[in-house]
C-alpha cells in the first residue's frame, strides 16, 4: 500500500501548529513569568556594581602606584644630580689643588735656580 503524502494545506497547518507551540514555550520562558526573576536581576545588578567598584579600586591603586614610582624616580634623579654635582665639584677642587701644587713646585724650582745663580755670582 502506498502511503499518502500530506497535502500542502496539511503541511501549512502543521507548520502553524509548530510555530504556535514554539511561541507558547517562549512565552513560558519569558523572564517576567519567572518568580525568581527580580531576585536574579538584583543579584546581577549587585554583581555588576561590585565589579565596577573593584575596577575603580584597581585603577585608583594603579594611579597611586604610578605616582609613587614617579616620586621615587624623581628622588633618584635628584640624588643622582647631587652626586654628579658633588663629583664635578671634587674634580674641580682636585684640579685647583693640582694647579696650586704645580705653581708651588715652579716657584720652588725658580727659587732654587735663583739661589744657585746667586751662589755662582757670589763665588766670582
Amino acid at each position: 500500500m502506498k502511503k499518502q503524502e500530506p497535502s500542502f494545506e496539511d503541511r501549512l497547518g502543521e507548520s502553524s501548529k509548530a510555530k504556535r507551540a514554539l511561541l507558547e514555550r517562549m512565552r513560558e520562558k519569558k523572564p517576567e513569568n519567572d518568580p525568581n526573576f527580580a531576585a536574579k536581576q538584583a543579584a546581577r545588578t549587585a554583581a555588576t556594581e561590585q565589579r565596577r567598584a573593584r575596577a575603580a579600586e584597581r585603577k585608583a591603586l594603579a594611579l597611586i602606584e604610578k605616582a609613587r614610582k614617579a616620586e621615587k624616580k624623581a628622588a633618584e634623579e635628584a640624588a643622582r644630580a647631587l652626586a654628579v654635582e658633588a663629583e664635578r665639584q671634587a674634580r674641580e677642587d682636585e684640579a685647583a689643588a693640582e694647579a696650586a701644587r704645580k705653581v708651588a713646585l715652579l716657584a720652588e724650582q725658580k727659587a732654587a735656580r735663583d739661589r744657585r745663580y746667586a751662589a755662582r755670582k757670589a763665588r766670582r
